[in-house]
């Protein structure tokens, strides 16, 4: 990572000589994630393609919010939801913001503004710092300890002469969360979305999530990110190339805008599969190239390549995969094949402006013959997802929803050594069940009134596991030599395991930012013959949180 590092000091060099305005992202969970679909599909800006590249920057998204149809007609909904959209990205809007505005600021200093507690923009310098908080409690059926979610701590972002863009998060976490997610630390050593964490009251997990970036532009089509943080690959609700459920991690990105093409490099450094990290030993790195170029075909139509690279080296980064351009393939095998190479299709069609359709294709290794000969060969390691939205569905204003189906075959993201797989600090770098299984995704989204977010899930799966030892392919940390045959393999082999997770959050938005949370959820997990995997149980919650994500348990 240290050639990264020096790469990223070379081009801050760039930095006064060129001079090109900067934008910061927008974060994880944002509030207006279904406005921008809805705008999206409605619009078909064709800034808005390029949001598959998630997190967005503030400045385009601004920008396609000024580019709007000024005799479209609005819901109500929908016309709050972009002027709370302007008001949280203040530094790019280039009307009036006098209605962003507080009437009573907080001893005259503070929320001078409805979104931010300290907000300075003047010539050359821009900041604004906001508290982050959730709290939630919530009773789970079978057990008599309470879940609870204790968060606390701020955010910050900020322009430098519109040149240099740099944010952090920080939060201290105190975590009860569901029995299965307990089990999914137990047997992962990791807790979901986060890195090193410790016990806290027994039952329970203390944990810290620090992020922070800075960027800026080294020509006027060429952006440059250098953070801790996550990344997201997709249009879907799931991603097989990239989604946010593992830790943080240190990266370079690299991200090229021009003409129909939006390319993006990434160079990462991750943690290897590790046992329980008791916060006194050095750990080991190993490092991740990706790409993903994305052609806007037309208004309609936005076709993606990617490619990525997993792999060890002693703790340091592979030189050759420094080459930004696309196939890394072609290096790898150079190398000598050793790696964990992966590449994969995507596509994004906008139909009739109320539908939106998507998918993605991932290969992890694949032989035509082997699949014409319908043995079932081990090594045809792929990934498929197809999905859909529909905005204002059947004619209801705020209505949408989305379907998506999933599916990984065995071995999928593994490697012949448990450095090279397909994950980050114990957990999956895509998907979260792994691989070999099938999955369906169902949402409804409905907001009747500016404050008030209704949202419906089904998410329903099956999968092989192991058993008795045996590796059937769903565990990526798993060695795929450690197969026990060639042939004969097919999505669900192994230990029949079927789950369903049902849940209803209902959200009302008392001031900027500020939210009251209630939620249900039903989860169904049968494993035959297995009463210490089954598991039925029944959730309530309620909490509130500020300038922060939901903290969800979506598998």
């Amino acid at each position: 990572m240290q050639v990264i590092k020096r790469l990223l000091y070379i081009l801050s060099l760039l930095v006064p000589v060129v001079g090109f305005s900067q934008s910061t992202l927008l974060p994880q969970g944002y509030k207006h994630q279904p406005l921008m679909d809805r705008l999206e599909i409605r619009f078909r800006d064709s800034a808005m393609s390029f949001q598959n590249l998630k997190p967005f920057d503030r400045k385009s998204w601004v920008g396609v919010l000024e580019r709007l149809d000024t005799t479209a007609v609005f819901s109500k909904a929908d016309a709050h939801n972009i002027n709370s959209a302007l008001m949280n990205n203040s530094e790019w809007v280039t009307g009036s913001k006098e209605s962003f505005q507080s009437r009573k600021p907080f001893l005259k200093t503070l929320y001078i503004t409805k979104t931010d507690l300290v907000h300075v923009d003047v010539k050359d310098f821009f900041l604004t710092v906001n508290p982050v908080f959730q709290f939630m409690v919530g009773k789970e059926s079978g057990t008599d300890e309470k879940m609870f979610q204790n968060t606390k701590g701020a955010t910050a972002r900020g322009l430098i002469a519109h040149k240099i863009g740099f944010d952090f998060y920080l939060t201290d976490n105190q975590e009860r969360p569901p029995y299965f997610v307990k089990q999914f630390e137990d047997t992962f050593h990791a807790v979901p979305g986060n890195g090193f964490y410790k016990a806290f009251k027994e039952t329970a997990y203390d944990y810290f999530d620090a992020r922070g970036s800075v960027y800026f532009n080294v020509t006027k089509y060429i952006n440059v990110q250098f953070g801790y943080d996550k990344n997201f690959i997709g249009d879907g609700y799931r991603s097989f190339f990239l989604s946010d459920f593992s830790s943080n991690y240190l990266f370079l990105k690299l991200n090229t805008k021009i003409w129909k093409l939006d390319y993006q490099n990434l160079f990462m450094e991750l943690t290897p599969q590790e046992p329980i990290n008791n916060g006194s030993v050095l750990l080991d790195k190993k490092y991740a190239a990706m790409h993903h170029l994305s052609w806007q075909a037309n208004r309609w139509l936005n076709i993606g390549l990617f490619e990525s690279i997993i792999y060890g080296r002693e703790n340091h980064f592979e030189f050759s995969y420094l080459n930004p351009i696309i196939f890394l393939r072609s290096i790898e095998q150079q190398n000598g094949s050793k790696d964990n190479a992966n590449v994969g299709f995507d596509f994004k069609t906008n139909v009739a402006k109320r539908f939106q359709f998507y998918g993605q294709v991932l290969f992890d290794e694949f032989k035509l013959s082997e699949v014409k000969g319908g043995q079932g060969w081990w090594g045809n390691k792929w990934a498929l997802q197809l999905g859909g939205k529909y905005i204002d569905a059947f004619g209801v204003k705020n209505l949408d929803l989305q379907g998506e189906f999933n599916m990984a075959r065995p071995f999928t993201y593994s490697h012949n050594d448990s450095v090279s797989n397909y994950s980050h600090y114990n957990q999956p770098l895509a998907h979260p069940l792994g691989a070999n299984f099938h999955e369906f995704v169902g949402i409804a989204r409905y907001q009747p009134h500016p404050k008030w977010n209704i949202q419906g899930k089904l998410i329903a799966w099956r999968q092989g596991l192991d058993s008795a030892g045996i590796n059937f392919g769903s565990n990526i940390f798993r060695l795929y030599d450690t197969r026990p045959a060639d042939y004969g393999w097919s999505i669900g082999t192994g230990r029949k395991a079927t789950g369903v997770n049902a849940s209803l959050w209902i959200g009302y938005e008392l001031a900027e930012n500020l939210f009251i949370d209630a939620s249900l959820m039903v989860r169904k997990y049968d494993v035959p013959d297995d009463p210490l995997l089954t598991r039925n149980i029944t959730m309530v919650s309620l909490g509130f949180r500020m300038n922060m994500f939901r903290r969800e348990y979506d598998y």
